[in-house]
């Protein structure tokens, strides 16, 4: 037998090879794919096919046993069904952060935890102060910061951008999700039902309790999700706060502790190295197991689940939302203004402004290679809001106002990306030694 002969697996994106699973890896491809989405949205809003685009969103798709029935649009399935794949995904992330990443150590926390507070605060204070009446209830809209979007343009900028700038600006795009999260759970639940938030609360409870017996199905779990989703749909708090707390609940620690699974591998690629003997279908699966469960579950379902979520979920969001008949009436409504303001200004405003707060008063320091120039460019960048704030103006506007809320975002999140990128190439021409 040969050692390449014991085959362990791996997670699905690990095992894609050549072109693809090289744009896979990329961090831009999935800004260029939700770009392209988008676009495709406001070219057909555009187009002589708007009508029938439109009509298509707003086919009614039921879903029932019996006397429980869901009848919905498909946009609604995409934004309250499928987005809760994408909510599942920010959980997963936010509980990595918190339990394994930047988010960790308290003292590495507060710069980040304070410049998304900040640039949260701001931007819904300068919106709030511009806009009365029932159009106020959009002070959500540009809280938001689109982690894919700046992600992708810190990687089209590359290696200029200083390693301390990418997580600073990672870790506080994941506070910010916290934030949107609590904004949509908190903000904009209009009635509860204590009957479906009972029925959720066992299901996640239920979770719990099969994740202490020892249950490794993902089907098991999986039905169970699938029940908490339809509790909180029901109760009046978005159906993907579900999806959050699904993630949050997902274990990070494996089963197997990766020292054990190495040395099982190793003892079983010696054992079997040279003999003429193959190992048995048993005997491999056994390997195979332990190497798998060496894996963190939060991990392996990330992994899995981020290129569905990147690559397939947010672009039919963008494909379902982002679609507005441009008007140039619509640039100057009130609402448009208030959020492009919020965005493009209020953002850096409340990051820089809480960043400087926390420094100044020795709560934290300034990342290693990151000065005020580069934050400022950071704190631009972060404007772009798009995927969140599309969903928050969803959730807060009615038809009316959502046009002009939907251009203002689209021409905001565009400003803040060129002027974000022009600030952080000013600042660092030249790529940086590697480390």
């Amino acid at each position: 037998m040969k050692r390449s002969d014991l085959e362990l697996p791996d997670a699905p994106i690990d095992r894609l090879v050549g072109p693809i699973g090289r744009f896979l890896h990329v961090p831009a491809a999935s800004g260029v794919v939700l770009l392209a989405a988008a676009a495709a949205a406001l070219a057909i809003a555009n187009s002589p096919w708007a009508d029938g685009f439109e009509a298509l969103w707003k086919t009614h798709l039921v879903v029932g046993l019996g006397d429980w029935v869901l009848d919905h649009s498909l946009r609604h399935w995409v934004s309250d069904g499928l987005m809760a794949v994408f909510f599942f995904v920010v959980g997963l992330e936010v509980k990595r952060e918190i339990a394994l990443g930047e988010l960790r150590e308290p003292r590495q926390a507060v710069l980040p935890v304070a410049a998304a507070i900040g640039g949260m605060v701001v931007p819904a204070a300068l919106y709030l102060a511009q806009i009365e009446g029932d159009a106020s209830r959009g002070w959500g809209i540009p809280m938001a910061t689109d982690i894919a979007f700046v992600v992708g343009c810190l990687a089209v900028l590359g290696s200029r951008i200083p390693s301390g700038l990418r997580v600073m600006l990672l870790s506080v795009a994941i506070v910010d999700d916290i934030g949107a999260i609590l904004v949509i759970a908190i903000g904009y639940t209009a009635h509860l039902s204590l009957g479906a938030l009972a029925v959720a609360a066992v299901g996640l409870a239920a979770v719990v309790g099969l994740r202490f017996a020892g249950v490794r199905s993902i089907a098991v779990y999986t039905v169970v999700g699938i029940v908490v989703w339809v509790a909180f749909h029901e109760s009046g708090v978005h159906a993907t706060i579900a999806g959050v707390l699904l993630g949050l609940l997902t274990p990070t620690r494996p089963r197997v502790p990766e020292a054990l699974a190495a040395d099982i591998v190793r003892r079983a690629s010696d054992l079997w190295f040279g003999d003429e003997s193959s190992p048995s279908p048993a005997e491999r699966a056994s390997v195979a197991e332990a190497a798998r469960e060496s894996v963190a579950p939060l991990v392996r379902i990330e992994r899995a689940l981020h290129p569905w979520s990147a690559f397939v979920v947010m672009p039919i969001f963008a494909l379902a939302n982002a679609g507005v008949a441009i008007r140039g009436s619509l640039l100057t409504e009130p609402v448009a203004l208030a959020i492009g303001i919020g965005l493009v200004i209020g953002k850096p405003i409340g990051i820089l402004g809480m960043s400087w707060l926390a420094v100044r008063t020795g709560l934290a320091r300034l990342p290693e290679g990151v000065d005020w120039a580069a934050l400022l460019g950071g704190g631009v960048l972060s404007g772009i809001g798009f995927t969140m704030s599309l969903f928050i103006a969803g959730l807060a506007l009615d038809a009316a106002q959502l046009d002009a809320a939907k251009t203002g975002v689209l021409a905001a999140s565009l400003v803040a990306g060129a002027l974000g990128m022009a600030i952080l190439f000013w600042r660092f021409p030249t790529p940086q030694a590697a480390d």
